[in-house]
């Protein structure tokens, strides 16, 4: 899984002490709080889970940044696989002290890669194809993969979509859809580089939990 994952717009402990502390406060609706970005992680190779989300619970994974927070609710119907590896993930603290490596304005914020290289991933795929009338428009949360990987592929890498319709081929698995703190994903929507498609600030994953309700 060493290639960068990315959409196509055609188509632990001790290291993270430090900036650890400052994220738990919260910043204003109008600013995200400055932090040093968390150091990048070696790569890691994980098992998949072996137990699945109990379908008749709702799921919510709740995202904690120096931006402020927001919720999505997981697509446990579509996506049984995917969202059974994310909320793993998000138990094993995986995504605490990451970044969003990766904001194009007006497109998608991504996220879930602890290397910093955009081609980091826990060391296995699962693969949950979506509906052929799937649209990824604004709030929807799905899984980046590379250009080669069979549709619905993922691994820890996710993404959100800030437009009010990517247009992209229904070839990403479905994670969710955001039902709390839109703004604040839209806020960090603003913050990257359209040249580079890197963000102009760290933007800093401190923890996602999952629960249900």
């Amino acid at each position: 899984m060493a290639r960068t994952r990315r959409l196509s717009v055609a188509a632990v402990a001790l290291a993270l002490a430090a900036w650890a502390g400052a994220a738990s406060a919260a910043p204003s609706a109008a600013s995200c709080r400055h932090l040093a970005s968390p150091p990048p992680r070696k790569p890691v190779d994980l098992k998949p889970p072996r137990t699945r989300l109990d379908p008749k619970k709702q799921w919510i994974a709740t995202v904690t940044t120096n931006c402020g927070t927001f919720a999505f609710a997981l697509d446990v119907k579509h996506s049984p696989r995917t969202t059974a590896s994310f909320a793993a993930l998000a138990r094993a603290h995986y995504f605490d002290g990451t970044i969003f490596h990766r904001i194009v304005p007006g497109f998608v914020i991504q996220g879930g890669d602890p290397t910093q290289t955009g081609g980091g991933g826990p060391g296995y795929a699962t693969i949950d194809r979506p509906p052929r009338t799937t649209r990824y428009v604004r709030g929807v949360v799905a899984m980046a993969k590379t250009g080669t990987d069979p549709a619905g592929t993922s691994g820890s890498q996710f993404f959100v979509v800030t437009a009010p319709d990517a247009r992209l081929p229904p070839d990403y698995a479905l994670l969710g859809r955001v039902v709390e703190g839109l703004p604040i994903v839209l806020k960090i929507g603003k913050l990257g580089d359209p040249a580079t498609e890197k963000p102009k600030q760290p933007i800093v994953i401190s923890r996602i939990r999952v629960a249900s309700k």
